[in-house]
């Protein structure tokens, strides 16, 4: 008799299976399900392989690895691409056709915009009984241009509408979906994006040695942040306010732990600035939270954002947050509370609170032991246990069309 026979399958589907905030949220879900119950599909776009040796490519060939060694199968469609490419997207959804014809799932579980446009509507052409749809954020500001943006909105209405669930990373998030009519109120679920918790928990004693392995002088204050260099993730903004404060302020040390597009740009901008010997770009990097334990201050200044990961994993080491109020951030970042808040693309405001900060190290442990309290609440643990009870929810689904 087929082992698998009475386990629901599940098939996830998501784009760029990188190392992003998105990516790492799917990765602990698909290795986390419950495997006595379920039968786990990953589906995902060509991840990397065309930089050999980069470190964040090994940390990705490491995930896609040990996916098998937690009952992970994995299916890779090299025309499920993340950019707008008409050709490959039509391939891409034909091919999810197939997959889904041929597996059958009782669920699929679609991640980010272009899976879960592609993903729903070839599940809803096969019948699949309950689809559900993570955005890990949105795009309905600051990544497109307007009658771009309002296309999508359009889409992600209809597309709504033959979808079970629509899960949300914060309250935030799902306001902003309904206040842009995507769907009705009944139709969502909030689940916060995990994070391993105790890597991030666990106190790292060698602050000199990572200090020196960086060139950074001993007791020197230092003010990080991490992400992908991108636009959106609002970099220059945090360049900018770093140019006003080392003005006055030369003891302070900015470090950039992430890559990106922006990573030549961002270079050049602290150079013409003449802060090039109080920047560092770090790359990417697989030891964030020994990076975390070096800074005295962390500044997440991005344009949109879902949720933040970096942030509850800051919060998590104890870590003062200055954060942009965008998105689904001030779900997590109570002013005052378990951090600071400051408008989005505002330098000036990023000056003033990071200014502040330092100058205060009472308000910055007082913050740093809230945050800490906070960031139990988004354990992968208690991601995962709120999936599951998502899952429980349609024990034996028929077929059926949520016209919202």
């Amino acid at each position: 008799m087929n082992p698998t026979c009475n386990k629901t399958k599940v098939v996830h589907v998501i784009t760029r299976f990188d190392k992003g905030g998105s990516a790492e949220n799917t990765f602990l879900t698909v290795c986390g399900l419950d495997k006595e119950r379920y039968e786990v599909v990953l589906v995902t776009g060509i991840s990397t392989a065309e930089r050999p040796g980069d470190r964040e490519t090994e940390a990705i060939l490491s995930n896609i690895s040990s996916l098998s060694k937690h009952q992970v199968r994995r299916i890779c469609l090299r025309h499920l691409v993340r950019n707008l490419k008409p050709l490959s997207d039509l391939l891409a959804f034909f091919a999810l056709v197939d997959i889904f014809w041929h597996e059958k799932p009782r669920i699929v579980h679609t991640h980010t915009s272009k899976a879960g446009l592609l993903g729903r509507w070839a599940a809803w052409l096969c019948r699949v009984p309950v689809i559900i749809h993570t955005p890990h954020g949105h795009v309905f500001w600051g990544y497109f241009n307007p009658w771009q943006t309002r296309l999508f909105i359009l889409l992600e209405r209809w597309t709504a509408g033959i979808t079970t669930a629509m899960v949300a990373l914060t309250l935030r998030e799902k306001r902003d979906h309904l206040r842009a009519g995507i769907a009705r109120e009944q139709k969502f679920k909030i689940i916060h994006s995990g994070v391993d918790i105790e890597k991030y928990n666990r106190p790292v004693t060698d602050v000199a040695g990572m200090k020196k392995s960086l060139r950074l002088p001993d007791g020197s204050f230092v003010v990080g942040t991490v992400g992908r260099l991108t636009p959106i993730k609002g970099h220059i903004h945090l360049l900018k306010a770093a140019a006003s404060i080392l003005a006055v302020r030369p003891d302070i040390f900015f470090i950039f732990v992430g890559d990106g597009e922006l990573h030549d740009d961002l270079l050049r901008c602290a150079t013409d600035h003449g802060i090039a010997d109080n920047v560092r770009f770090l790359g990417w990097r697989s030891d964030v939270a020994a990076v975390l334990s070096i800074v005295d201050i962390f500044v997440f200044p991005s344009l949109n954002e879902g949720m933040g990961k970096a942030i509850v994993e800051a919060m998590a080491m104890g870590k003062p947050v200055i954060a942009s109020n965008v998105g689904g951030i001030p779900d997590l970042v109570i002013p005052g509370e378990n951090g600071l808040l400051v408008p989005p693309a505002d330098s000036a405001a990023l000056v003033e609170a990071i200014t502040s900060l330092s100058l205060n190290p009472g308000k910055r442990a007082a913050l740093g032991k809230k945050g800490r309290e906070t960031a139990r609440a988004y354990s992968a643990e208690a991601m995962l246990d709120q999936i599951h009870l998502l899952y429980d929810a349609f024990p034996n689904p028929k077929r059926a069309r949520y016209w919202a």
